[in-house]
């Protein structure tokens, strides 16, 4: 299928401070509407980087464009990696935020929460695009406990399989967020961030946003799994201390 190509943004800066200059980025969102992509949306068009939104639904392009971000429709469970990769050409970074969300079955946990992030891998890879941010879940990487619900342990085993494959990636400048439970209560800025083991916890979907948006930026957290809940650290020094 047809990429949409979006405005050429290639050596395109925008001015934060009057002696600091902020070099725009390219940020290609796989899951371009859900709820965490959103927030994310927000804030790389705060900051002035181009947000493009890739979404299933052609409803929703209107919807993304009043966001900041340009929308790209693409159904990631046929897509192909050619398909894929014409979309993230010039992108400066990936996040892959898609999720088969509430009332699907587990089919679809495997096709979009693990196929649609390989594919999405795969397609930066040939695309040259380096650095990737997945959102995958407290749980993933660990046994699923005995007795868990029939798809919630294929959502897990989903994102696990879907981790193992990005870490086997070394062409790709990777980092994996495990957010605790997520919640829509308005953002606090403050979090607990760190390799595995975390406590389990809840945090609001506008947080897990902000980390990522900070995250995208950070060397020291190439390579890394992050567990991410709320907690009593501001969300850009809890970045920061990454790899200390």
């Amino acid at each position: 299928m047809p990429a949409q190509s979006g405005p050429d943004n290639t050596d395109a800066d925008v001015q934060g401070a009057p002696d600091q200059e902020i070099l725009a980025r390219r940020v290609v969102i796989a899951g371009g509407h859900g709820k965490i992509a959103r927030q994310l949306i927000k804030q790389l068009t705060a900051r002035g980087d181009r947000a493009v939104a890739l979404i299933r639904n052609p409803a929703q392009e209107s919807e993304i464009t009043a966001f900041g971000a340009m929308p790209v429709v693409v159904d990631l469970e046929s897509a192909s990696i050619d398909d894929v990769a014409a979309i993230l050409n010039d992108a400066d970074a990936v996040v892959f935020a898609a999720g088969a969300g509430p009332g699907s079955g587990v089919a679809r946990k495997d096709t979009v929460d693990r196929g649609a992030s390989v594919l999405m891998a795969a397609a930066a890879e040939k695309a040259g695009v380096r650095r990737f941010v997945q959102i995958s879940s407290f749980g993933a990487g660990e046994p699923v406990p005995e007795g868990t619900e029939e798809v919630f342990a294929a959502y897990l085993v989903a994102k696990t399989k879907a981790e193992e494959d990005l870490r086997a990636r070394t062409y790709l400048d990777w980092t994996i967020v495990r957010p605790g439970g997520l919640t829509d209560d308005d953002p606090t800025g403050f979090v607990t961030l760190s390799e595995p083991p975390l406590e389990r916890g809840t945090v609001p979907r506008g947080d897990v946003a902000t980390v990522v948006e900070l995250l995208l930026g950070a060397e020291s957290s190439y390579g890394k799994t992050l567990m991410l809940t709320s907690g009593p650290t501001p969300a850009v020094d809890a970045v920061e201390a990454i790899g200390r």
